[in-house]
This record gives C-alpha cells, structure tokens and sequence, in this order.
C-alpha cells in the first residue's frame, strides 16, 4: 500500500496510492504474486514499481491480510489471500513497466477506502491512520464546556487564569513527534544510497537537534507545572524513549558518515523500513494520549504493532549479522565490525520504539 503524507505535521493528511485493474479498471492497490526464492515485501514494493511506479521503503511487517475473488484465465473464480505492506513512498517515476495498462491516482484514505470493493482492505486502509481517532483526541475540557453552555465567557476567562497551570506537554510530545518522524524518514532514504546521502545525514542531525530542544522544554516545564496530565515520571520516561529512538538514529547517520558505507543490503534496509513505519505509528499516538479515554483502544493497537514490529527487527538483525559474518569470517575483519556497528545502531532504534510502546501502554493502563 503505497502513502505519503501531505506535509509534516502530526495533522499533516495521509494519502494512498490506488492504480486500475488491467480489464475491469477498477481501484486496486498494486499486488501480485511472488516467486518462493523473494520475500513477500519485496516481491509487494517490486509490484508497486511496476504497476504504479513507485520506489521507497517498504515495512517487511504486514498491516494485515485480506481476501478477493480472482478472475483467472479459464474464467474460474477462485478465491486468493493478500498480505498487505506499508510502503513510504520517496519517489514517482516518470515512466514504469505498466504505464500504458493501468492508471494510478493518490487518495485521501477515506476516499481510498471508499474506492475499493474489498471490504477487508476498506477496514485496512481505514486503519492506517483513521482520521476519527485523530478528531476525537482533539478534546474539550470540561471547564469550556460550562463556559460555553453557560454563556459566561469573561468571568469564565478570569476564573480560567486562577488555576494552577499544566504546561503544554501534549503540544511538546507532538513537536517532538514530527522532528521523530521526519528524522525517520531521512534514515529510510538514507538507507538507499546514491548522491543524497550526506544531505539526508544532515537532516537527521538537524532533526535530532530540534528533538533535543523540545525535550528540554519538557523537563523544565515538569519541574514549573502544579498539574500534568500523567504522572511526571511517565512523562520523563515518554519523551526520553522518543529521545532515545532520535540519538540513535544520529549515532547511525554519523556512523554511516564516518565510515563512508553505503553497501546496506536487504535486511539493513528492512530495518529502516520499520524505523520508518514505527515513526509513523508513535505520530498517530501523540495527538490521541490529550483523551486516553476514549482512545484507549486504538492506543493498545498502535502499540501492539510496534511491539510486534520490534520482534521482527530482532529477527532481521540476526539474520544480518549471521550473513555478514560468513561473508567475512575468513577476510575483511573491519568490513564486519563497521557493519556490526551499525545493525547495533538501528536495532537500538527500534528497541527505543519498543519503550515508548511501553510507555504508552502504561499510560493507558493507568488513565483509561
């Protein structure tokens, strides 16, 4: 499922890449079949290329599964599973393999959900990002509620001022929240080599900088607020799990400069395509902890993914290093050591990710 968001707040839409069938020209996503000797998230951003020329990075982790009846050649109507990919889109190719067959067009995901007939994928791309949980975390206090109900504006203004002050935490996580994000997807472009590394460097560096002044403003607002919104160590251990996931993410990038790499391979770069999607998940996350109530739920799956999401990074970075092990065990020894540093590198991101899914969970236990 190819996306992009439409700018880089938090609020910032998302938008889906949908193409045409070939003979009943309605909305699809790119898809296919895969060969036993390619995994299925390649084989899946290997059809996205080819059906709707697109390039990016593509989560080896699933969002989920759906089911559709496929016309084969014979005329039977057989049933077939697809495994659904996040793929973060980073180019649009001016021409693709499929051009002439099918065209391609980017919806907003309610539209992209109304588009399709599979209803599975309807509910799939309704998850991604669901604008629903966004607008109900955009909660109203009590105390305007009154205000407004009771038509007492001023004097509600003046009473507003005698309360003790709670600090603009939620504000600060999702400052912190976009720097994240955009660092996250200057890792994933990073990964892909070619002449724009060292400026995708620089922006996680950049980034990483703008994360380290948000997260002063947080510490020091803790100290200066008599009311917060979660308890103080919760909102220490949020913001320093995010923190922990950006450092990392500058101790690759500097890393990756230092030693002037840019042979990634596979799992590097399906590493970076989770950092990617795990960015993306605690963007969704932030605007909905102003109202954990009634964004309990919804909390509970983001964070699940990103526990499971970690699990398969662990899987991947030992793959990695087992492969680059044999490839070095009876010659360049410092080729190893600088590719064993940087796996260290980004599994430390996705662990960091991993805490700030505790952290959330946490929280939701606690306020829900």
């Amino acid at each position: 499922m190819p996306y992009r968001n439409v700018g880089r707040g938090l609020n910032a839409p998302v938008q889906v890449l949908l193409v045409t069938s070939r003979e009943s020209k309605r909305w699809v996503i790119p898809k296919g079949n895969f060969a036993n000797t390619a995994s299925p998230h390649l084989a899946a951003a290997q059809e996205a290329e080819e059906e709707a020329g697109v390039v990016g990075v593509v989560c080896p982790t699933p969002l989920g599964t759906y089911r559709y009846r496929k016309r084969k050649g014979s005329g039977a109507s057989l049933m077939a599973d697809v495994e659904v990919f996040p793929l973060a889109v980073s180019r649009e190719l001016p021409d693709w393999k499929e051009k002439k067959q099918r065209n391609r067009r980017w919806f907003s995901l309610k539209d992209a959900a109304n588009a399709v007939e599979e209803p599975d994928l309807r509910d799939l791309i309704r998850s991604f990002n669901s604008t629903e949980f966004n607008q109900a975390a955009q909660g109203v206090s009590v105390l305007s509620i009154v205000a407004e109900k009771s038509k007492v504006g001023p004097m509600f203004a003046w009473f507003q001022r005698l309360l003790p002050k709670t600090g603009g935490f939620f504000e600060l996580f999702e400052a912190h929240a976009v720097a994240l994000t955009a660092a996250a997807d200057a890792m994933g472009r990073l990964v892909r080599g070619g002449p724009e590394m060292h400026e995708n460097a620089r922006e996680i560096f950049e980034r990483e900088h703008d994360a380290d002044m948000i997260i002063r403003d947080v510490l020091k607002t803790v100290r200066q607020t008599f009311l917060t919104p979660f308890d103080r160590s919760a909102i220490t251990a949020l913001v320093s799990s995010m923190d922990n996931a950006i450092d990392e993410m500058q101790a690759a990038a500097s890393a990756i400069e230092l030693y002037e790499f840019s042979d990634f391979g596979g799992e590097m770069t399906d590493m970076a395509a989770i950092i990617v999607d795990s960015a993306r998940l605690v963007s969704e996350a932030m605007p909905l902890l102003r109202n954990v109530g009634a964004n309990g739920e919804r909390l509970h799956e983001l964070t699940e993914r990103l526990v499971r999401m970690e699990g398969h990074a662990d899987e991947i970075h030992s793959a990695g290093l087992k492969a680059a092990f044999q490839a070095h065990r009876n010659g360049n020894a410092i080729e190893f050591v600088v590719r064993r540093e940087i796996f260290k590198h980004l599994e430390r991101i996705v662990d960091a990710f991993e805490d700030v899914a505790n952290v959330i969970d946490g929280i939701v236990i606690d306020h829900s």
